[in-house]
């Protein structure tokens, strides 16, 4: 068994994992940060839950291997056991903001105003 094979496969899964929840929960703070569009929110959304998907299965196919590689000499100092715990703190954190999303109202959001338009108060 590899273990910085493996360990390199969690640390995959867990970057699909922390890009999910950041596309899932947080989509609306990063288009606010980088000013998007709707269009381009839309495509952010789709590009990042694509990259986790990719990310994660290949992270899982990479733990997969590593468990049926025979041992290095180098792996005797790696450590798995951090990777699984920030995996484990992920999911937990994930179903976290899903449990808390079902409690909060959805705000209406503010339309941008375009060139030329006031504001009235």
């Amino acid at each position: 068994m590899r273990k910085r094979t493996i360990r390199n496969g969690m640390r995959l899964v867990l970057a699909a994992l922390l890009l999910i929840i950041v596309a899932s929960f947080y989509l609306g703070y990063v288009g606010d940060l980088l000013s998007l569009s709707t269009m381009a929110e839309s495509r952010f959304y789709q590009s990042a839950i694509f990259l986790a998907a990719a990310l994660g299965g290949y992270g899982v196919v990479l733990a997969a291997f590593g468990c049926a590689l025979p041992s290095d000499k180098r792996d005797a100092g790696a450590r798995v056991l951090p990777a699984f715990l920030m995996i484990s703190a992920a999911v937990f954190l994930f179903f976290y903001l899903l449990a808390a999303s079902f409690d909060t109202s959805p705000k209406p959001r503010q339309e941008r105003l375009r060139p030329g338009e006031t504001i009235t108060i």
